[in-house]
């Protein structure tokens, strides 16, 4: 019924409250690349963001962590493992309308830009332009932003298979900051760009993002997202 958990590691506290789950996804025969989920910690509730499935193990040492009372899908193309957790879980699920990668389950909150944060001190951003849903996530207290396929800091390409490294490498991926290729390839609308989009992402107080994809940039990320967008938006 549910697509099976791919190897991951174990779930890795990044800062108070905040937690990561560095796993993987197999995209076909020879295909698979990292995924992320990051787990928010607010009492003795959890929120997930971008979900990916876990083993048995990493369950348990999810639900030691607390209740998982929200999810959320900050990305369009992210939801392959939304079912089993809300089915798991019972829990609220929160996402823009019109999803159209994964269309069901249907979310329980729309996101827009005026939807408070899921914890306290955390506030969403909406990428207006885009033809596909596509948001961050702010942890202000941490000045982290959790992106999904919009940008990617890349470094060891952990659970990448050597096929999908190469084609990585022949869509523009590198080590360091992207701005994702195929992403603003498929979200720009024709004839124009996400320009203004990501200018309006600068006005956040962020130092540090952590993405659906890759590692987490912990200083200086604006401005390596400053340097990348001058390569891409010339």
């Amino acid at each position: 019924m549910y697509p099976p958990a791919c190897p991951h590691a174990q779930i890795q506290n990044l800062y108070p409250g905040v937690y990561l789950l560095h796993g993987s996804i197999k995209m076909g025969p020879g295909m698979r690349m990292n995924r992320n989920m990051v787990i928010l910690q607010s009492g003795a509730d959890i929120t997930l963001i971008n979900p990916v499935r876990m083993s048995d193990e990493g369950l348990a040492a999810l639900d030691a962590l607390g209740k998982v009372s929200k999810i959320i899908r900050l990305g369009d193309f992210h939801g392959l493992d939304d079912a089993f957790y809300l089915d798991r879980y019972a829990c609220e699920f929160w996402a823009q309308p019109g999803q159209e990668t994964y269309k069901t389950p249907c979310p329980t909150r729309d996101i827009d830009s005026t939807t408070p944060g899921p914890v306290e001190n955390s506030e969403f951003f909406i990428f207006e332009s885009a033809t596909y849903p596509e948001a961050a996530l702010l942890i202000k207290e941490h000045r982290l932003l959790i992106t999904t396929d919009s940008i990617q800091y890349h470094t060891d390409w952990s659970y990448f298979s050597w096929f999908t490294k190469l084609v990585f490498r022949l869509l523009g991926f590198k080590t360091g900051m992207n701005i994702g290729g195929p992403w603003l390839k498929r979200v720009t609308p024709k004839g124009t760009t996400l320009k203004k989009d990501f200018e309006a992402l600068l006005a956040l107080d962020f130092d540090a993002i952590i993405a659906a994809h890759g590692a987490l940039m912990g200083k200086g990320a604006k401005a390596l997202l400053i340097r990348e967008m001058r390569n891409v938006f010339p």
